[in-house]
Order: structure tokens, then sequence, then C-alpha cells
């Protein structure tokens, strides 16, 4: 692992994904192929841009067929199984709050962030969001002081923020999900190490539908 304590209970790692669900587990995997370590906490039940900021309870919009249900369950066996295997990083924690670290440079590619969990605070430069309602995000980006145009995910992906399963008012399929994983990590992995066109992945998610 590549995570390295600080003081006062705080860590410092690539990337932070919120969310424990099929989303969260998808990117997870597909860092942890790539060689990027990355800490995956439980949904954010509230976040600002730093306090005393507006804070925003994030629902999460659930509806499935009984063929996707019985897809998504295999996908998320065969991801733990990988996460197990693989030496994942999941904590049995929530991200209650997330921030914009103080004096991080306008001009940084991927500016640092916060993200408060009842046991410390995790630093990171990405953050992946798996849960949320496309208005409470651009309620979220607009409380950062960042102008928001018509393609929201391009704005956040600008700060360093991601967002994978996270539909307006259809959630994605379980296929759907797994790409935007892939395209996320692929993304990531190219700020982490922008020399190296190919990075070697690790492990097989070889059984998984594309």
């Amino acid at each position: 692992m590549s995570n390295m304590p600080g003081n006062a209970g705080t860590e410092q790692t690539t990337t932070v994904i919120i969310g424990t669900g099929l989303s969260g587990l998808a990117v997870a995997a597909e860092l942890r192929r790539r060689g990027i370590h990355s800490i995956v906490v439980d949904g954010l039940d509230t976040f600002g841009a730093t306090p005393p900021a507006v804070t925003t309870s994030l629902q999460r919009i659930d509806t499935a067929d009984s063929a996707t249900l019985q897809e998504r369950n295999e996908i998320l066996r065969h991801l733990r199984n990988y996460a197990a295997s693989h030496d994942v990083d999941i904590r049995s924690t929530r991200a209650v709050q997330l921030t914009q670290v103080d004096g991080a440079p306008e001009s940084a590619a991927t500016p640092q962030w916060e993200v408060h969990t009842p046991t410390g605070v995790l630093v990171a430069d990405h953050i992946v969001l798996t849960r949320c309602a496309q208005s409470q995000l651009r309620r979220m980006i607009n409380d950062f002081g960042i102008a928001v145009g018509r393609n929201l995910a391009a704005a956040m992906r600008a700060i360093g923020i991601y967002l994978v399963g996270v539909g307006e008012l259809i959630t994605p399929s379980p296929k759907e999900v797994l790409r935007q994983a892939k395209t996320v990590g692929q993304a990531i992995s190219a700020k982490v190490n922008p020399d190296s066109t190919a990075f070697p992945a690790t492990g097989s998610l070889s059984m998984l539908p594309c």
C-alpha cells in the first residue's frame, strides 16, 4: 500500500472513492490493476466547500428489474472477490464532508481534497463520487466557486472529481458502470503516470462483461 499516515488522523492517498457499491468497487479494481492506490469509503452523507458552507444530503435513486439486479449482484460478487484477493483498501467508515485543501494552487491540474470521516481525514488529488443527484452536484461545484457550463462531468474532472454510476434520472446499467469505471481508471492513471502510455495492470477482471 502507498498510503502515507500523517498527523492528527490524516492520511494521504492518490484517490478516495466514495461509495462501496458496484461503482466504487469497479473503480477501485481498475485503479488497483493499474498499480494506483485508492481508499474506498462508504457513501457521502453531507458535503460542503469549507465550514460553515451549506451541506446537502445525498440521495440515491436505485430502481432495476430482476434481471438487472441479478447481473449487478453477480458482478458485485466478482468485484468483492477481486478486492479481497488484491488487498483493495476498503474502509468501514463514512465520508461526511468534502473540502478543498486550503492553499491548493488554482493552476494545479488536480487540487488536493480532504474527505472527512468519523475516524480521520483522507487527503487525495482525485475524488470519485458514485452517488449523487446532478442538481446536488451543481450546487456543490457552485459552492466551491467554480463556473459550471453545460458539461458538468467535464467541469468536475478539471478539479479532480470524477463521477461513476451517477445518472440524472435513470441508474446506469451494470455494463455502463463498468465502462465508466474503466474510463475513470484510465484518466486517473494518465495523470498519476503521465510519462507512461501503458502502465502494467495486475490481476484480471476478464470474467466481467464489457
